[in-house]
């Protein structure tokens, strides 16, 4: 699962990171880093794809959070019986039942 979680933030982390320094223009010197590449890029993704060029970082974004879902979606799916015990835990534990029966009037607490 790890091998899986690599693959799928490298490129998030290589696309946001420069996706933000370019916006920002901050180059340290390098050309690709620069705003009016970054400008040229998506102008030329909004000439091909036929859409406003300002919209292609939401869309991006937008896919990247529901990949992020599915692959969270995968990882509960492999934890399920884990998850199942901890949520059993939390119900059954001495504040839960403190905190039902305070709301029920059955304790009052000591002033």
């Amino acid at each position: 699962m790890r091998y899986i979680v690599a693959v799928w933030a490298t490129p998030l982390v290589l696309f946001w990171g420069w996706y933000f320094l370019s916006i920002n223009d901050l180059n340290f010197g390098y050309p690709i880093l620069s705003r009016a590449l970054n400008l040229a890029i998506f102008d030329l993704y909004g000439e091909l794809l036929g859409i406003n060029p300002i919209k292609i970082p939401w869309m991006i974004a937008k896919a990247c959070i529901f990949d992020t879902c599915i692959l969270l979606a995968i990882w509960a799916f492999r934890r399920r019986k884990l998850i199942a015990e901890k949520v059993t835990g939390w119900r059954a534990s001495p504040r839960t039942e403190m905190r039902r029966a305070s709301v029920a009037g059955r304790v009052h607490p000591a002033e």
